[in-house]
């Protein structure tokens, strides 16, 4: 069999990490097997949907390396397959029109909950003769088209992921809407259910592959593939991304888009890495760092969890970090100057690159994700970088005016500053003041960055040497050392 797959996000919001996953899943499969990775943007939902969004999708699967094969296609410009395909069914009486009114299908609803009964549609429209039908049109009355569901039949497909699943048909809720707005001489708009599978078919997908909340579909869909007398493909229906609480992730739970995870200053490789372990598990369960790639060498769905994958923010940001600290200077670079640039910060970022590498260089094995390299480097783009309430009581204590004075007279002997005699200045005033380098270094660090903790604190004070700002910071620092 040839495998053909298929990602089809709705443009009525942006990326879900949840569709992300999917779109990994479905990607990983097609790879593995040598298939096509198929784009569908379902669109039919017109008020909703947005050309912004379908932008943010397209680019949210490209920024994490999930390139599509074919598409992207849109079912709005399928409408007219759809309206044949209707039609079809309407000829061969396996669908009709159903011209019930709101009121009517509520006064059905209401009499089904008082007598306890699931809600179910209860066919009353399928065997309206051409004179009701006319009567019904006459009275004004919008149809929807409904396909024929029999009760007593069952519906059983192998499930990629969860085996055997098997419904009856009685559990389906009557004859299903596949067409709203219809009239005797149009077939309106065309529903999920019915359009997802005309696209399937249309474009040969082998392998159904989604999150399991569409289990309930599937049996309706099955029943419309035989209708239109198809191959039913493959199904795959993968766990759930859920909250620490077990539910659904859902935008009540904060960040749950791709493009704010990529704002937030997290890497495609580490998203894609991470998303990938969101419900499968490689061969070697050690093993935990890999490409998609790499993935799709081993991937197969025996190895996809039928439970739902908890999301686990430190793990996230553990594989985040390891992507980090491995990269090369010049590429994080490349991507840390578009965050440095939205805090405000001014610098000649094409000029100084040299510069800014060596800042790469300083905080690059301590990131978590990109955006944490703002407030690391704070005291290195600002010309004045303001003490910390604790940094200032540290300078206040009593022989800090001392240790401050005697490394700042000391830099213009030891010029050019550098790495080897940096550390000479802070040894030779240590032994001046009979004092223990250990003692002077923390002043320093608070007197050059205004802060009690922070990177490499002799790369520290190169950096800002060569901005020319630490003979500066000294005597910001000594000021209040007095």
């Amino acid at each position: 069999m040839t495998v053909r797959v298929r990602i089809a996000p709705s443009p009525t919001g942006s990326l879900h990490i949840g569709t992300a996953r999917t779109a990994v899943f479905n990607w990983l499969f097609a790879r593995h097997h040598g298939g096509t990775f198929v784009l569908r943007i379902e669109d039919t939902d017109l008020e909703r949907s947005k050309p912004e969004f379908t932008e943010n999708i397209m680019a949210g699967l490209q920024w994490l390396g999930l390139n599509w094969d074919e598409g992207p296609f849109f079912q709005s410009q399928r409408l007219e397959l759809y309206g044949q395909k209707i039609q079809e069914l309407l000829d061969k009486g396996l669908a009709y029109r159903a011209y019930d009114t709101p009121e009517e299908l509520d006064a059905m609803r209401e009499a089904q909950k008082a007598n306890s009964e699931a809600p179910r549609y209860d066919n009353r429209h399928r065997d309206l003769t051409a004179e009701q039908q006319a009567d019904y049109e006459a009275e004004g009355r919008t149809a929807v088209i409904r396909f024929k569901i029999e009760g007593d039949r069952e519906i059983t497909w192998n499930d990629l992921v969860r085996d055997t699943i098997t419904w009856k048909g009685q559990d389906l809720g009557g004859d299903m809407v596949i067409a709203r707005a219809a009239s005797a001489t149009s077939i309106g708009q065309p529903l999920y259910n019915f359009v997802v599978v005309v696209d399937d078919i249309d474009m040969a997908i082998s392998h159904v592959i989604r999150g399991e909340d569409h289990i309930g579909n599937t049996p309706k869909q099955i029943l419309l593939y035989e209708a239109l007398g198809a191959t039913v493909p493959e199904f795959g229906h993968t766990p759930l991304i859920l909250n620490e609480q077990g539910a659904k992730l859902s935008k009540r739970d904060g960040v749950t888009s791709i493009s704010d995870f990529q704002k937030m200053g997290y890497v495609a490789p580490g998203l894609v890495n991470y998303m990938t372990l969101l419900g499968w598990s490689p061969p070697d369960s050690t093993q935990e760092i890999f490409t998609l790639e790499e993935a799709a060498k081993n991937f197969s769905f025996d190895r996809v969890n039928k439970a739902g994958a908890k999301f686990d923010w430190d793990k996230l940001n553990w594989l985040n970090s390891q992507y980090l600290h491995a990269m090369p200077a010049a590429e994080l670079t490349d991507l840390l100057i578009p965050y440095w640039q939205g805090a405000g910060y001014e610098f000649d970022w094409a000029g100084e690159r040299p510069w800014l590498e060596q800042v790469t260089a300083l905080i690059g094995a301590s990131l978590t994700r990109l955006d944490d390299a703002i407030a690391m480097t704070r005291y290195l783009f600002i010309a004045a970088a303001p003490i910390n309430e604790e940094g200032a009581k540290k300078l206040q204590q009593v022989g800090c005016a001392d240790v401050i004075k005697g490394i700042a007279a000391a830099i213009p002997n030891h010029s050019p500053l550098t790495e080897t005699n940096a550390p000479e200045i802070i040894k030779q005033v240590a032994k001046d003041l009979e004092r223990k380098e250990g003692q002077l270094k923390p002043i320093l660090r608070v007197a050059l960055t205004g802060e009690t903790k922070g990177p490499d604190l002799i790369q520290s004070w190169l950096l800002l040497h060569q901005r020319g700002w630490d003979g500066e910071r000294l005597q910001a620092a000594l000021e209040i050392a007095n």
